[in-house]
């Protein structure tokens, strides 16, 4: 890349000395013995050299005399010095009037400390929350004798009774836990407590069964209270939400542990976004996120950054990242998409328009006012693009220094063939006609 940069700029050169020639019948490469006549220069245009006053055939302006002999070769000199220290290969200071730079358009603005915000943008769909998703299963296998909740999406509370069903194996416990009921306050009155303790012992594990077949304390309490057995058990819903899933019917036979019903609270829900490796850097756990929906402008849901997830995909080479966004309005439905905002900011920081930034692929860099219209290129690293169209800078540059903020690709042009000028002059080009000779 850098050869053909220097290929390139020189035929730029050749052409802006084919352009000198056509007008004033000067070379930009002179003979030894013109180089103690006076010779003019465009202070744009330093490839533009000619033995008699005028004007700049590429934009216009006045040439000015230029030193010749030794004193031309030291100031090539010094502007590949100048060139070196910059240290932007292929570039070099420049000097521009103020006159030219209104004519050029050129405007400036000062490095500053400034508050940097980047937005992360990416379409997120909502899900459920996993932590508040409730599966309603029973333990033993029986029948189906009556349903409560017939309907995917009805609104249930917790304790609500869900259904009925029928099973045997609950009625056994059920049986079980009464008789040993009964035992125990018959050997209450009796003089052998080896007995009795034996007896509470038997009716303690008839009652964990009934615990551990989902019986409720409710439950367990009116089957000591009535001292009777239900054919059919009631399943009650764990949480206040939304019936999400249902697969029960009336008079269907199930098996222990099968998922009879879902329930979701929806009053906090999840929205999973994909986003690229190369925002990664930027995005943590507690971020602040906004999110929109497109058929509803102005409304905005507020949330936090809860997951990033570990793994990227190799097909978009992008990663999963999960928001927790508060609902109590229920305005978001499960399987939305929404436009997702995620906000950083590192704070003030020193910051230049990004229109000021030169960036190559190679190197990145600004121009500098100098002073005294002198205009040099800076290499300078770059922190974060905020979304407002500023760069961080994170070396390079000072607080308070003045950056061409427009037209800078014109300084640019001429900060190019400003160096390569001086190359051609440091290498001792060889010069066959006089200035102000034409070639016959």
């Amino acid at each position: 890349m850098k050869r053909r940069r220097i290929v390139i700029t020189s035929l730029a050169v050749i052409a802006s000395a084919a352009i000198a020639y056509m007008y004033f019948g000067t070379s930009i490469f002179h003979d030894q013995a013109a180089v103690n006549a006076v010779q003019y220069t465009c202070p744009m245009h330093p490839q533009i050299v000619s033995d008699h006053p005028g004007q700049c055939p590429i934009c216009g302006m006045k040439l000015v005399p230029i030193k010749s002999g030794q004193d031309e070769a030291a100031e090539n000199r010094d502007a590949h010095v100048q060139h070196d220290a910059d240290g932007v290969p292929g570039l070099a200071s420049i000097t521009i009037s103020e006159a030219s730079r209104e004519m050029l358009g050129l405007s400036f603005e000062l490095a500053r400390r400034r508050v940097i915000r980047k937005e992360i943008r990416a379409s997120a769909r909502i899900v459920p929350d996993e932590t508040r998703l409730y599966r309603v299963t029973v333990k033993s296998g029986g029948w189906v004798e009556r349903l409560n909740v017939n309907q995917t999406g009805q609104f249930v509370r917790r304790g609500q009774a869900l259904l009925s069903i029928y099973s045997p194996e609950i009625l056994a416990a059920e049986q079980e836990y009464l008789s040993t009921l009964k035992a125990s306050e018959q050997a209450a009155g009796m003089s052998d407590e080896t007995l009795s303790a034996s007896i509470d012992e038997v009716r303690r594990a008839a009652r964990e069964r009934l615990r551990l077949l989902d019986f409720t304390d409710a439950q367990i309490a009116r089957l000591e209270r009535e001292r009777k057995y239900e054919r059919s058990v009631a399943l009650y819903a764990p949480a206040t939400g939304y019936v999400i899933e249902k697969t029960v019917l009336p008079g269907q036979k199930i098996g222990g542990n099968d998922p009879l019903m879902t329930i979701a609270d929806l009053s906090h829900v999840w929205a999973e976004a994909e986003v690229f490796e190369s925002d990664l850097p930027y995005i943590k756990t507690g971020m602040p996120v906004e999110m929109g929906l497109s058929y509803w402008p102005g409304k905005v849901f507020r949330g936090r950054v809860g997951f990033i997830y570990p793994t990227l995909s190799e097909e978009t080479r992008t990663l999963r990242v999960r928001m927790d966004i508060a609902n109590p309005g229920l305005e978001l439905k499960i399987g939305m998409f929404a436009d997702a905002r995620i906000v950083y900011s590192p704070g003030k920081r020193l910051a230049v328009p990004e229109g000021a930034v030169m960036r190559t692929g190679v190197a990145d860099y600004v121009f500098v006012d100098e002073g005294d219209g002198r205009i040099s290129p800076r290499p300078v690293g770059l922190g974060v693009h905020g979304s407002d169209g500023y760069f961080e800078i994170i070396r390079g540059l000072s607080e308070g220094e003045r950056v061409v903020s427009s037209a800078n690709f014109l300084v640019d042009s001429e900060s190019s063939l400003r160096a390569a000028f001086s190359s051609v002059r440091s290498m001792g080009a060889p010069e066959d006609k006089k200035s102000g000779e034409r070639p016959h």
